[in-house]
């Protein structure tokens, strides 16, 4: 080491008694510019296995050494979509329920014994499913795993964790309801969905939260929480052999039943509508503009995807370049592609202050009208690819990230060797792929828009832009299961 910085030393005398006559060269200052970027390493996904136990439990186990930990991930194929009619919330409830006490332990014992273990226990729903995820090391397999399957098997819905968790659940709703995001989300979703369950409030109303009861919980468990309608992921540092022993332990027991199939309800057609959340408090507007997509198994879910990436997504982002960089209207803009079982949607948002709110809707309505006019440069569309081919190998870093990985291609039916060539088919998108897909999918004459914010400051200007037909709606009045979104007398928010 010394003697390294002792030819330091060396050196920089060396520069320091160059003639001053030299100082009147030219000098090469470094160059500005940023490094080349590395060529992407070639990343494999670890090899797996598939099982399906006797009891219809379908078991896929990935081998993963480089941590000493194990993930045990399942999801049961129900979620909000499910939820009973006129219930909306039911799902969630279970939901949170499922680790708050089983008929052999108390929330608090339940607690307590992941903690011991030095692990991580978590449940939580989406649209189409629910899920239970218990995170050990190898050491402590044996206690996640019949944790795990205590929390989904035997649930105890005791009425005093109900009344707690309503409690909780209703404190929030009531502060969402004064948060113009949530309220834009909640509502693009039932304008772009309609009444098909997809749309409906997931985590409920303040009605519908109130409403429910013990058996309605017990009731949705029963019919959906079945080994034949679950699949569980084990990745880590485990052996097949050891996996699927622990597994039988802990489930091979469980009975299945009959489970009712998905809701038989067609999503509508995307219809223009436009509806204005009054929040005259407001001094910026949210802004969603939505429109019906596609499910997470069709065959233009890749084209489609980066299409929606370029107009406001990581790598490429028209909506950030045109409403943040070149007009400075907004803090940030996206897009987002949600691609469901049955059916998906298209939403780009941003939010702006009271006075910019139609030039912003103007420009948003705009880009999408681009994608459907004109081809994707093959540089942009580089740059989306670049960024989504090169991003993959940060989502699978994690036993838990391959998990889930692994049970989305098998919950959309996807073919697992998707798994291994996710770069390639990224890669191998071009632009007539774009433009097939924009002129398919894209509907920018019937989107949906949805803006909350102080209505009179901002109304006028949706005229000047050709949004002056539209649905005022005052946020006391505010009803999400309604079809008009107003609440009839006497009704509670």
């Amino acid at each position: 080491m010394r003697a390294g910085f002792a030819r330091t030393v060396v050196a920089v005398a060396a520069v320091l008694l160059v003639p001053l006559a030299a100082a009147g060269q030219a000098v090469r200052w470094p160059s500005s510019s940023p490094p080349r970027s590395l060529s992407a390493r070639d990343v494999k996904f670890p090899p797996y296995e598939l099982r399906t136990l006797p009891n219809g439990l379908q078991l896929v186990v990935v081998m993963h050494t480089e941590q000493p930990a194990v993930s045990m991930r399942a999801i049961v194929r129900a979620g909000g979509a499910q939820d009973p009619g006129g219930k909306p919330g039911v799902a969630a409830m279970v939901s949170t329920l499922l680790d708050q006490g089983t008929t052999t332990l108390s929330a608090e014992q339940v607690a307590d014994r992941i903690d011991s273990a030095g692990g991580d226990l978590e449940t939580g729903l989406g649209r189409d499913l629910s899920f239970a995820r218990v995170v050990v090391m190898k050491d402590s397999l044996a206690v996640g795993m019949n944790l795990l399957a205590d929390v989904l098997r035997n649930p105890a819905f005791a009425q005093e964790e109900l009344e707690r968790q309503r409690q909780q659940t209703l404190s929030a709703l009531r502060v969402a309801y004064e948060d113009p995001e949530f309220l834009a989300d909640v509502v693009i979703d039932r304008l772009v969905y309609g009444d098909h369950p997809y749309g409906l409030p997931g985590n409920g109303t303040v009605e519908s939260v109130r409403a429910l009861t013990r058996e309605d919980i017990a009731a949705f468990h029963a019919r959906y929480y079945a080994p034949n309608n679950c699949l569980l992921a084990v990745v880590g540092d485990i052996t097949v052999e050891e996996a699927v022993a622990a597994v039988t332990r802990a489930f091979g027991d469980w009975e299945r039943r009959e489970v009712p199939p998905g809701p038989a309800i067609k999503v509508p057609d995307p219809t223009r509508r436009v509806v204005v959340i009054d929040k005259p408090d407001a001094v910026q507007t949210e802004i969603r503009v939505g429109q019906l997509g596609i499910a997470r198994k069709d065959r233009d879910y890749m084209a489609l995807d980066l299409v929606v990436r370029i107009l406001g997504g990581e790598g490429a982002n028209r909506l950030y370049r045109v409403l943040r960089s070149e007009r400075g209207l907004t803090y940030g803009a996206s897009a987002d592609n949600e691609t469901l079982k049955r059916a998906g949607q298209i939403v780009a948002e941003a939010s702006t202050r009271s006075e910019t709110t139609g030039e912003a809707l103007r420009l948003i309505v705009n880009e999408i009208w681009n994608l459907k006019r004109e081809r994707v440069g093959e540089g942009e569309l580089g740059d989306a690819k670049a960024y989504l081919a090169g991003n993959f190998p940060l989502t699978i870093e994690t036993p838990d990230d391959i998990a889930t990985h692994v049970l989305n291609a098998l919950f959309f039916e996807l073919p697992m060797q998707e798994l291994q060539t996710f770069r390639q088919r990224v890669n191998a998108i071009d632009v007539d792929d774009l433009e097939s897909a924009s002129i398919r999918y894209l509907r920018p004459d019937r989107l949906s828009v949805v803006l909350v914010g102080n209505a009179a400051s901002f109304l006028d200007q949706l005229r000047g832009v050709g949004f002056g037909k539209n649905e005022l709606v005052k946020l006391e009045e505010l009803d999400l299961m309604a079809a008009d979104f107003r609440r009839k007398a006497g009704g509670v928010r």
